[in-house]
């Protein structure tokens, strides 16, 4: 129980929220504010405890299915705050598009770039397989085209058929991708790290110079030489609190969690969404807001994840936490969202903007040349952080 004191202070929040929803309605725009600041707050909490068990049942099958696990619970999470939202009065049209728009830019420039940049900061290049990359761009790419891009030049009375052929259109992407990611190209999602080296312990000869130096010192060394190489020991790096647990608790509480979580978020949405509505109505705020803050709770969990494993130096988790969760959403999401608007028979507006088109173009664009080469830097980092900085200014001017 204490260790699912987040779950019980959700449960808890929910609760209090529904006795005084309507009291705090009828306050005002202000009070209406702050309750819903509260219950995204909660809602972060529950989400990390989605994230944690999974993570947990991710240790237990490993790469490349721990990966989809945590990635796929995430966007669950998004889905149900989603179909929620869209299924209150007067909510906005263009909803589902800004939120994967959002999502999108906050996974590959905020928690890729954040990440690279911390990470090469502290370990310099810091290597992954390239495979992965490619393979995650260009399906990015592709997913968003079909169903972000094309709409724009579809006419309004041929919407239902171009939404039925996006639905099977992203079911037949992902199930091939997800055959190749378990199958045949497992190997493409990780990355066999070198075994790092220490020096000898304190006292041996040649402890004071790193293990390389000293082996190479004893190799140009001549014959009769007494000074040995320094022993190469595998460093083997502390396990995380999941790794942890998945070794002591059967995966059956974590699936029982998981559950048990999603329901609480869905429930806490749903009051989210009346207190969003009241305070954000007359407000002025920008349209995309509510998208970003659907995206930045469904998000919450994998930044913490990606930046743990980039100061780990594992940045091939990062890569497939930050792009898989950039697929997942679009490819997910879409069939979802599409299915939704044929049986209501009320369209969404899925057609980029503009500007959005042009920031997805650039952002796959520096994707494709930062992440070619295995190796990422903080450089490559610092690019993708600006351009989240630009989405997040562009945001806030209405664009």
């Amino acid at each position: 129980m204490r260790s699912e004191r987040f779950l019980i202070l959700a449960v808890l929040v929910g609760i209090a929220a529904v006795l005084v929803e309507h009291s705090l309605i009828e306050a005002g725009r202000a009070a209406a504010l702050i309750g819903a600041a509260v219950l995204v707050g909660a809602i972060i909490l529950a989400s990390m405890r989605v994230a944690h068990h999974a993570e947990v049942l991710a240790a237990k099958v490993g790469d490349p299915y721990g990966t989809m696990i945590l990635t796929l619970s995430a966007v669950l999470v998004e889905v149900i705050i989603l179909a929620i939202l869209m299924s209150t009065p007067g909510s906005s049209p263009t909803l589902v598009r800004d939120t994967i728009y959002s999502a999108v830019m906050l996974d590959i420039n905020g928690i890729l770039g954040l990440a690279a940049l911390l990470g090469g900061l502290k370990h310099g290049e810091q290597p992954y397989n390239d495979d992965s990359s490619r393979t995650y761009c260009v399906m990015i790419l592709t997913a968003m085209g079909i169903s972000m891009i094309v709409p724009e030049f579809v006419p309004r009375e041929s919407w239902h058929y171009y939404s039925g052929f996006t639905i099977v259109a992203m079911i037949t992407l992902y199930t091939l991708f997800l055959r190749m990611q378990v199958g045949p190209h497992s190997y493409f999602f990780s990355y066999s790290y070198p075994k790092a080296r220490r020096a000898a312990p304190a006292g041996t000869p040649g402890a004071a110079m790193p293990a390389a130096i000293s082996a190479s010192v004893s190799a140009g060394a001549p014959a009769g030489s007494t000074a040995p190489a320094a022993p190469a020991l595998t460093v083997v790096p502390a396990p995380s609190e999941a790794h942890e647990e998945a070794e002591d608790e059967p995966a059956s509480r974590s699936i029982a969690v998981l559950i048990a979580g999603v329901a609480i978020i869905g429930g806490l949405a749903e009051i989210l969404s009346g207190l969003m509505d009241a305070g954000l109505e007359g407000s002025g705020a920008p349209p995309v807001l509510a998208a970003i803050v659907v995206a930045a709770i469904s998000a919450s969990p994998e930044i913490m994840t990606a930046l743990r494993a980039a100061l780990a130096n594992r940045m091939q988790s990062v890569v497939n936490i930050a792009l898989g969760a950039s697929l997942s959403t679009v490819i997910l999401t879409v069939p979802v969202m599409e299915g939704i608007a044929l049986y209501t028979g009320q369209p969404f507006v899925m057609a980029m903007s503009p500007v959005q088109t042009v920031m997805i173009a650039i952002t796959l664009i520096a994707a494709a040349i930062n992440l070619n080469d295995g190796e990422t830097n903080a450089i490559e980092g610092m690019t993708h952080f600006v351009l989240f900085a630009t989405f997040l200014m562009l945001s806030m001017l209405g664009l």
